[in-house]
C-alpha cells in the first residue's frame, strides 16, 4: 500500500477551495466552527469518563440512604461497565450508520435522562437500571464523539491540537469525577453526582443541535448483525466475569466460565470478521500497526492507570483520613500535568518524532511512578512523598493518552470512523475492567495475607492494607512495563506523515 502523501500544491488548492466554496462536507469534515465543535465534544467525553469515579464516591452515601447490601453494591458499577463495554462496537458502527450528530445527540439525551432516573432512584434496582441505561446510551456517545473530532479536524497540525486537549480530557476525567464527586456528596448529595450530568448534556446538546454536521457518509457499510451479537456477547461475558472475580474466587464458575465462553465468542467474532461481506469491525482498522499498537496502548494503560486512582484514594482517605473533597483536590497536580503534556505531545513531539519514542516513554515512566509509589507507608505526607510520583505519572500518562488517540483513528476511512472510534473506548474500558479486578483481587489476597499468625489491632489493619496498595502499584507497574515492550514493537519508526486521501494521518 502506498503510504505517501498526496503533492502538497494540490493539498493547498484543495483545502482552500473547499473552505471557501464547498458546502459542509457530509462526513464532518472541515468545519468553521470546529474549535467550538471540540469544545461540545469534550464536555460529553468528561461526562462519560467521570461518570466511572464520580459513582464510586457517591455509593457509600447512596448505600445508606437506599440500604442495599455490601454485596450488591457492586453492581451499581458493574450495570454500567456491561452494558457500556459490551455495546461500544455497536454504537460505533451504528454511529457510521446512521449519523453522527444524530447518534450523539440521542446518546447525551438518553445518558441525561438515564442519570436523572437514577438520581431520583428509590430503591436498588431502580438505581441499577439506571446505571445499565446510562451504559447504553454511553455507548452510542463515546464512539459517536470522538468519530466527529476524527471527521471535522483534517489539518494534521489542527487535528495534534485537538487530539491533545481530547486526550487530556480522556485521561484526566477520572481525576476530576474523584474531586466533582467528593465535593457534591460533601456538600450537596450523593444524589447530585448523577444530576450533574444534565448540565453536561444540555450544554452539549444545544451546542451540537447547532454547529454538528450530519456526519453520515454516502457509502454507508450495511450492519454485520451475526458479528455484532457474537461481540456484544463475548464483551458482555468478559467484562462480567472479570467483574465477579471482585467478590468471586477465580476457581468459582461465574467468574472463568463466563471468561472461557467471552474469550471463545471473541475469537468466533474475529474469525467471522475475516468472512463477513460487511464486517463490523473491518480487519483494515486493527491491523495497521499504528493503530493495532494504539489500541493495544489504550488497553494496557486503562489496566494499569487504576493503581492511580483507586488504591492511592483508599490510601489518602483510610490512612491518611482525607476527606472525599481533600482527595480529589489532592490528585489536581497530576490532572494539570496531563494536561500540558497532552496538547505538548501531540502538537510538538509526536510529529516531528513519531509515536514510537513517545508512548513507550510515558509507559515507562508511569511503570516508575507506580514503582515508587510502593515507597509509601502510613506516615509518608502527600508534598513530600505522594506528590512526586503523581507528577510522574501525570507526565507518563500524558505522553500515552493523547498521542495513542490520535494515532488510532489516523487515516481511517469516513465509513469507518464510527467503528474505529469504537475501539479506542471498547480498549480502554475492557483494560480497565481488568485491571480493576486484577489488582483489587491481587490486592485483597496480599492483605489476608499480610494478616495471617498477627493479632488484628489497627496498627496491624493499616499495615496490611498498605501491603495490599504496594501490591496493586508493583502490578500496575508490571502492566506498564508490558506496555513499554509492545509499543516498542509495534510502531513504526519515523513521524506520520499527512495524507489528504487518506483523510487522517498516513506513516512513512
Amino acid at each position: 500500500m502506498d503510504r505517501s502523501p498526496a503533492p502538497e500544491p494540490f493539498e493547498a488548492v484543495q483545502t482552500a477551495s473547499s473552505t471557501a466554496s464547498a458546502p459542509p462536507h457530509p462526513s464532518g469534515g472541515r468545519h468553521e466552527h470546529r474549535w467550538l465543535i471540540l469544545g461540545i465534544v469534550g464536555i460529553a467525553q468528561l461526562m462519560v469518563v467521570l461518570d466511572a469515579t464520580i459513582v464510586n464516591i457517591a455509593l457509600p452515601s447512596a448505600q445508606q440512604d437506599l440500604g442495599f447490601s455490601d454485596g450488591n453494591r457492586q453492581w451499581i458499577v458493574t450495570a454500567y461497565a456491561l452494558a457500556f463495554g459490551s455495546l461500544l462496537l455497536l454504537g460505533g458502527r451504528i454511529a457510521d450508520l446512521v449519523g453522527r450528530k444524530l447518534v450523539f445527540l440521542a446518546g447525551l439525551g438518553g445518558f441525561a435522562l438515564a442519570s436523572a432516573l437514577g438520581g431520583a432512584a428509590t430503591s436498588f434496582t431502580m438505581l441499577v437500571v439506571a446505571r445499565a441505561l446510562q451504559g447504553v446510551f454511553g455507548a452510542l456517545l463515546a464512539p459517536a464523539a470522538l468519530s466527529l473530532l476524527t471527521t471535522t479536524f483534517t489539518d494534521p497540525k489542527e487535528r495534534a491540537k485537538a487530539f491533545g486537549i481530547y486526550g487530556a480530557i480522556a485521561g484526566a476525567g477520572g481525576a476530576v469525577g474523584l474531586l466533582l464527586g467528593g465535593v457534591l456528596t460533601e456538600y450537596l448529595d450523593w444524589r447530585w453526582c448523577l444530576y450533574v450530568n444534565l448540565i453536561f448534556a444540555v450544554l452539549a446538546m444545544l451546542g451540537g443541535a447547532r454547529l454538528l454536521h450530519g456526519g453520515r457518509p454516502a457509502d454507508r457499510p450495511k450492519l454485520d448483525v451475526p458479528g455484532t451479537l457474537l461481540v456484544s456477547a463475548g464483551l458482555f461475558c468478559i467484562v462480567y466475569g472479570f467483574s465477579n472475580a471482585e467478590t468471586h474466587a477465580w476457581s468459582d464458575v461465574d467468574t472463568w466460565g463466563f471468561l472461557v465462553v467471552g474469550a471463545v465468542l471473541v475469537a468466533a467474532f474475529a474469525w467471522w470478521q475475516t468472512r463477513a461481506e460487511h464486517p463490523l469491525l473491518p480487519l483494515r482498522v486493527v491491523l495497521d500497526r499504528d493503530r493495532g499498537a494504539s489500541f493495544l496502548a489504550m488497553f494496557i494503560s486503562g489496566a494499569g492507570m487504576f493503581g492511580v486512582f483507586l488504591f492511592l484514594t483508599y490510601y489518602l482517605q483510610q490512612i491518611l483520613g482525607y476527606t472525599p473533597v481533600k482527595t480529589g483536590l489532592a490528585f489536581l497536580p497530576m490532572v494539570a500535568v496531563m494536561v500540558v503534556i497532552s496538547v505538548v505531545t501531540t502538537n510538538l513531539l509526536v510529529p516531528r518524532f513519531g509515536a514510537k519514542p513517545i508512548v513507550p516513554l510515558g509507559m515507562g515512566l508511569a511503570a516508575a511512578a507506580m514503582a515508587w509509589l510502593t515507597a509509601l507507608d502510613v506516615h509518608s505526607g502527600y508534598a513530600a512523598h505522594v506528590l512526586p510520583p503523581l507528577l510522574v505519572a501525570g507526565l507518563g500518562l500524558g505522553l500515552v493518552f493523547a498521542p495513542a488517540m490520535s494515532m488510532a483513528t489516523a487515516g481511517v476511512a469516513a465509513h469507518d470512523a464510527g467503528v474505529a472510534s469504537a475501539m479506542v473506548n471498547t480498549s480502554q474500558q475492557v483494560g480497565g475492567s481488568i485491571g480493576t479486578a486484577l489488582l483489587n483481587s491481587l490486592a485483597t489476597s496480599a492483605a489476608a495475607n499480610y494478616l495471617v499468625g498477627r493479632q488484628p489491632t489497627p496498627e496491624v489493619r493499616a499495615q496490611s492494607a498498605m501491603e495490599s496498595y504496594s501490591t496493586a502499584y508493583w502490578w500496575s507497574a508490571v502492566f506498564f512495563a508490558v506496555g513499554l515492550i509492545v509499543t516498542v514493537v509495534l510502531y513504526r519508526r519515523g513521524a506520520p506523515v499527512h495524507s489528504e486521501a487518506a483523510g487522517g494521518t498516513a506513516h512513512m
